[in-house]
């Protein structure tokens, strides 16, 4: 039988948190150039990162960690799209982004 790990511990919340809080010092230092058409978009993108991300925190500050687990993966969802289209220059790191084509 195989055993299921479901329950979102401190550890892995804090795991989580971390690593996506990396994750965003990484795109916001690989923007597209401000006059970029790509600049845009980036912003936009960025807004909701921060926004599922400030969710995650008063989610944890709260001890809602289900939420705070979801807002954290809807956040790396934005990033990883941002990183896959472009959008975010994370060179060939595709050890913390989907780059694959």
């Amino acid at each position: 039988m195989v055993e299921i790990d479901n329950v979102i511990t401190d550890e892995k919340i804090e795991n989580y948190f971390e690593r996506t809080k990396e994750a965003i010092s990484i795109i916001k230092n690989g923007l597209p150039p401000e006059k970029s058409l790509l600049s845009d978009v980036a912003s936009d993108f960025l807004v909701m990162i921060d926004c599922y991300f400030e969710d995650a925190k008063t989610f944890i500050d709260k001890g809602d960690y289900i939420n705070a687990f979801a807002s954290l993966n809807y956040a790396y969802g934005w990033i990883d799209a941002g990183a896959r289209l472009g959008i975010f220059n994370v060179g060939d790191d595709d050890v913390r982004f989907t780059l694959a084509k």
